[in-house]
């Protein structure tokens, strides 16, 4: 059986069995979007398809670095870490390229963990947008910088001197994607194997960047299929002594990384809703509210979006990377760009983000941000035309300019807590609140240089 046949835990306990593996991997994404898993027997597996597990709930307590949050009410020492359930997600199935007749199944969280748990919070907002009548495609696009080294080797260098997969810029190579070939390939390959095609791959302007765009999915599926991307490309790449990062920015001397969505609607008969072309740039009424949307409600989502202290080193002029909630058509210095074309391919492309956001949490906000608008009629301000840089915005678009900023706008955000619930809102609040102070408590190469002999 294919693992793309699989629908159901039928199908699921079938191909497990027909296959006569002896474990199967399953794994679930905490609040950065890090995978999480473990191997479990077929027996386990068979049993948890029907009743679900045990997980403990540390993942979605803990910070990419395996610290414990002091300032969460989910869980913490004063409730014991007890085990979350986890629900299977049959339909998930994938085949494992690197562990021969292996298999891969997502898990989600349930009951109260579901409230926190991001995958939980992007099919809600789903689940809401069905009952206006409306659903949601979308794909995303991710550059990431590759580096010959290895989770040791920078390490040893402090992260710094790292040799790039290759030298310089040269963007759109063809040289570079042929002598690199069989890395491309690979890559290629692999997320063929596991049912997340990629449409288009190639070498991006700066040091060892490539950039991937995921073909277009349900939203749902496509957010699976981001973080299954993110977490994927690392492994290929480590299995080859290199190491891939989706870092924000990982140096001041080249641009950020970004992690761009492309979304459309549909109704209810599965038609687009977002062409006119009576109206102008082909934009239709509820695309127009849409767009609306996540304008208005950019600075009160960007915790979602920008979700590292990182993140905000990326948001400067000039790095292709937006600075306030602008919106034009076909303009890439803007936080949202309008791609106009036929009924089938209008679209906004969601511009903001960058490549270390969470598929499952961006996406919501995106989404989230872009139906309230409709529901509330939001007309978007004025389309800019020209460099958005240059442009004078008036405060309500200016966006956050730190982690700990935005994460105090998101608190404080009706439409948030209405569309995503007070539980994940105050969790993932206090989760970014964490990650900037953990942040404060270290002193920079920037701060030692500057200040050491002569303050």
């Amino acid at each position: 059986m294919d693992a793309s046949k699989v629908k159901n835990a039928a199908d699921a306990r079938k191909i497990v069995e027909q296959r006569g593996v002896s474990h199967v991997k399953v794994g679930v994404f905490d609040v950065d979007g890090i995978m999480r898993g473990k191997y479990m027997s077929r027996e386990k597996f068979l049993s948890a398809l029907e009743g679900g597990f045990g997980f403990c709930d540390v993942v979605l307590g803990w910070d990419a670095h395996d610290q414990l949050y002091d300032n969460v009410s989910y869980t913490g020492w004063h409730t014991g870490y007890p085990d979350a359930p986890v629900r299977i997600l049959p339909e998930s199935c994938r085949e494992l390229p690197f562990e021969d007749n292996g298999l891969f199944f997502l898990g989600e969280f349930a009951e109260a963990a579901e409230q926190v748990c991001p995958r939980g919070v992007l099919r809600r907002v789903l689940n809401r947008a069905g009952d206006m009548g409306l659903s949601a495609r979308s794909g995303f696009e991710y550059e990431f910088f590759v580096f010959e080294e290895t989770p040791q080797s920078v390490r040893d260098k402090g992260y710094k001197n790292l040799t790039p997969m290759a030298p310089g810029s040269f963007g759109y190579s063809v040289i570079r994607n042929s002598v690199h070939n069989e890395f491309y390939r690979e890559l290629l390959q692999t997320f063929e194997t596991m049912r997340c095609r990629v449409e288009g791959l190639h070498e991006e302007t700066g040091p060892g960047v490539m950039e991937a765009a995921i073909t277009a999915d349900d939203a749902l599926a496509s957010a699976d299929k981001a973080a299954l991307f993110k977490t994927f490309t690392k492994i290929l790449a480590q299995r080859r002594n290199m190491m891939a990062t989706f870092m924000a920015k990982w140096s001041p001397d080249w641009a950020g990384q970004s992690g761009h969505i492309h979304i459309s609607l549909q109704d209810n008969q599965g038609d687009p809703i977002f062409h006119d072309p009576k109206q102008p740039h082909g934009m239709s009424q509820r695309m127009r509210f849409f767009v609306g949307g996540q304008q208005r409600l950019l600075p009160e989502m960007l915790a979602m979006v920008a979700p590292t202290v990182n993140s905000f080193t990326r948001l400067i002029p000039g790095y292709w990377a937006p600075t306030e909630a602008s919106w034009g058509v076909d303009n890439r210095t803007c936080a949202l760009r309008v791609i106009t074309g036929s009924k089938k391919s209008q679209r906004v492309e969601f511009r903001i983000a960058a490549a270390d956001a969470n598929p499952h949490v961006v996406l919501s906000a995106a989404l989230a941000a872009g139906f309230w608008g409709i529901e509330n009629r939001i007309e978007p301000e004025a389309p800019v035309e020209g460099n958005a840089y240059e442009k004078r915005f008036p405060k309500r678009l200016q966006l956050p300019a730190t982690l700990w900023e935005a994460a105090q706008r998101l608190k404080a955000s009706k439409a948030s807590r209405d569309w995503f619930g007070d539980a994940f809102v105050e969790h993932y609040a206090a989760t970014r609140e964490w990650e900037e102070r953990e942040f404060r408590k270290h002193i920079t190469d920037w701060e030692l240089e500057r200040y050491f002999e002569i303050i």
